[in-house]
C-alpha cells in the first residue's frame, strides 16, 4: 500500500495553532485509509511549538509570530522531521493543510496577519517539494492521481 504523508489536523488531531483541527469528513478519511498508509505529521508541533500557540506567518523567508517573535528555527525543525518521515516511509505524496506557514503550497498568508493570501509555500511544503514529494490540498485531486 502506498504511503501518504498527511497533516495531522486533517485527521482530526487538535494540533492547530488554536488547539483545534481541520478534520476531513469521515467518509473521506475512510477512503484515504482504504487507499493509503497514512503517515500523520504536524510540522509545527514536531518542531517543538506548543498547542495552542500564537499564529505565525512567513515573511521575507522567516516565520514570525503575531507578536513579532521569530519562530523560524522551530518551523525548520518541523519541516526536517516531515521530510524525514516521508523518506522513511517512502511517501511520494502529501495531503497538507492549505495556506499554512508550514503546509501551504502555492499560497500562504502574506505575513501581515490580515488574512491576505500571497504566492508561496509553507516551510514543510517547501522541504518536501525539494525531495520530490507531490503536495496536494484537495483530496479530490489526490483520488484522481
Amino acid at each position: 500500500m502506498e504511503s501518504l504523508l498527511i497533516s495531522a489536523c486533517l485527521l482530526g488531531s487538535n494540533c492547530k495553532y488554536n488547539g483545534g483541527n481541520n478534520a476531513l469528513p469521515p467518509e473521506v478519511l475512510q477512503q484515504l485509509r482504504l487507499r493509503y498508509h497514512l503517515i500523520p505529521v504536524c510540522p509545527e508541533a514536531a518542531g517543538g511549538l506548543p498547542i495552542p500557540r500564537e499564529p505565525s506567518e512567513r515573511r521575507d523567508g522567516r516565520v514570525i509570530s503575531r507578536s513579532g517573535k521569530d519562530v523560524t528555527a522551530a518551523f525548520q525543525r518541523g519541516a526536517e522531521i516531515a521530510a524525514a518521515l516521508a523518506e522513511r516511509f517512502g511517501a511520494h505524496k502529501a495531503l497538507l493543510k492549505s495556506n499554512s506557514p508550514s503546509c501551504g503550497s502555492g499560497t500562504i498568508y502574506d505575513g501581515s496577519f490580515s488574512g491576505t493570501l500571497t504566492a508561496g509555500d509553507g516551510m514543510a511544503a517547501e522541504y518536501l517539494k525539494c525531495r520530490n514529494v507531490d503536495i496536494f490540498h484537495d483530496y479530490f485531486e489526490l483520488f484522481q492521481k
